[in-house]
């Protein structure tokens, strides 16, 4: 129980740095992506349905409190959060009929793309849905770099057994 408990917060601290500070640039004007996808997909990977719910929810949500964005954290709380739902039950229910590697992709892309619908639909009642969609393109890089990231990270957390 301890062990889940820390490796919940380390994931959390984790998540919310690598939303933060690593950030990669983009061809998009001003355009960045950050690495905190990666931690959220880990955290579905290798936490229980719980632990990586609240680890990646709050952890991205955190990440938007400290930078400002207010307004979104608790949206991204729930996004991130059933992102790590997705990747934990899409894997799951994916590796009975599919290779690992596929399940692991597969579910990603699926929880990538909740994360891309969800934000446009958040911004779509708050902005409107066509200035909203402005964003999708972005969110949509976001979504890759973090579902070839996070998949690259969960296969060397599996390499050196660093699953619970």
């Amino acid at each position: 129980m301890v062990k889940k408990v820390v490796m919940c917060s380390m994931l959390a601290s984790l998540c919310c740095v690598a939303t933060m500070i690593i950030r990669i640039p983009t061809p998009l004007p001003n355009g960045y992506v950050n690495l905190g996808d990666c931690i959220v997909l880990l955290c579905g990977f290798i936490l229980s349905p719980l632990y990586g719910f609240l680890a990646a929810g709050a952890g991205s949500a955190l990440a938007d409190l400290l930078s400002g964005y207010i307004i979104y954290a608790p949206v991204t709380f729930a996004i991130k959060g059933i992102m790590a739902l997705v990747a934990f039950f899409g894997f799951r229910l994916l590796r009975k009929k599919a290779s690992r590697l596929i399940s692991q992709i597969i579910s990603c892309a699926v929880a990538e793309i909740i994360m891309v619908m969800g934000y446009f639909v958040f911004e779509g009642f708050l902005y409107g849905f066509i200035p909203s969609a402005v964003n999708i393109p972005a969110n949509a890089m976001q979504a890759l770099a973090g579902l070839v990231l996070g998949v690259l990270i969960v296969r060397a957390f599996e390499k050196y057994k660093l699953v619970l």
